[in-house]
C-alpha cells in the first residue's frame, strides 16, 4: 500500500513537469525572433524611405548656383543707371535738335511801361510767345511816332552774353527819356524792331505800341541792350 502511494506521487510530478515544459514550448513557439530577448530591432523601413526622399531635393536645390545678392543689386543699380542716362540723353537731344529763332514781334509780346525809379524812364518787356527758344539780339530798334531814325543805343549797357529766351521768359530794356537833358517833346507812339544776329538792321516784323500817356521825349532819349532781368534794365 505504502508502494503504490509513492510510485502514484511520482507519476504526478511527472505529469506535472511534462505539462510545464509544454506549456513553455508552446509561449516561444507564439512568441517571434525578434521579440526574443537580446534580439536586433529590424529597421523602420518607412522612416529610412522618409529620410531618403527628405534629403535628395535638399541635394538638389545645394547642387544648383545661386547668384550673390550682391550681383543682384549690382545688376539692378546697373539697369537704373542705365535707364536714367538713357533719359537724360534722350531730353538733352530734344533740347539740342529745338531750332533757336531770333526774337521778334511775331514771337513775342511787346510791353512799355512807365516806371517810378529810376525818373525819366520807361521799361520795354518783350516775354517769349513761341514754342522753341529766341534769341534777343542788341538792343531793341525804337521809333518813337514818325521819327525817321532810331533812338540812340547805350553801348555801356551791353551785356557779357546774348539774352535767350525760353518759352515764357522775357528780355528787357530800358529806356532814359531825358539823356543828357529834360525830356521836352510829346510822344504817343512807339515801335519796337528786333536786330539780327549781323546786327545790320532789324527783322521780322515789328511791335506797334501805344505809350503811357504824358511821355515826354528829348533828342538824347536813349535805350539800353537787353537784359536778362528788369533790376539789370534799369541801371541804365
Amino acid at each position: 500500500m505504502r508502494n503504490r502511494r509513492i510510485r502514484s506521487a511520482a507519476t504526478s510530478t511527472a505529469t506535472a513537469a511534462t505539462v510545464t515544459a509544454l506549456v513553455t514550448a508552446l509561449a516561444l513557439t507564439a512568441c517571434g525572433p525578434s521579440d526574443a530577448v537580446g534580439a536586433s530591432p529590424k529597421p523602420d523601413s518607412t522612416a529610412a524611405a522618409s529620410s531618403t526622399s527628405t534629403d535628395e531635393p535638399d541635394a538638389k536645390a545645394s547642387d544648383k548656383p545661386q547668384p550673390p545678392a550682391a550681383q543682384n543689386a549690382d545688376s539692378a543699380n546697373s539697369n537704373g543707371n542705365s535707364s536714367g542716362s538713357k533719359n537724360a540723353d534722350t531730353k538733352t537731344d530734344a533740347k539740342s535738335k529745338s531750332k533757336t529763332t531770333t526774337c521778334t514781334g511775331a514771337n513775342t509780346k511787346v510791353t512799355v511801361t512807365d516806371v517810378t525809379r529810376p525818373i525819366n524812364h520807361l521799361l520795354v518787356t518783350a516775354t517769349n510767345t513761341g514754342s522753341g527758344n529766341c534769341h534777343a539780339y542788341y538792343a531793341p530798334l525804337l521809333g518813337f511816332d514818325d521819327a525817321q531814325s532810331v533812338t540812340q543805343i547805350n553801348e555801356d549797357s551791353r551785356p557779357q552774353a546774348v539774352v535767350t529766351l525760353a518759352p515764357g521768359e522775357s528780355a528787357y530794356a530800358s529806356i532814359a527819356l531825358g539823356g543828357d537833358g529834360s525830356p521836352d517833346i510829346a510822344a504817343y507812339k512807339l515801335s519796337v524792331h528786333f536786330a539780327g544776329r549781323d546786327n545790320q538792321g532789324s527783322v521780322g516784323s515789328a511791335a506797334n505800341l501805344t505809350l503811357p500817356k504824358g511821355t515826354m521825349i528829348s533828342d538824347s532819349t536813349s535805350v539800353s541792350y537787353w537784359q536778362s532781368t528788369m533790376a539789370d534794365a534799369l541801371v541804365w
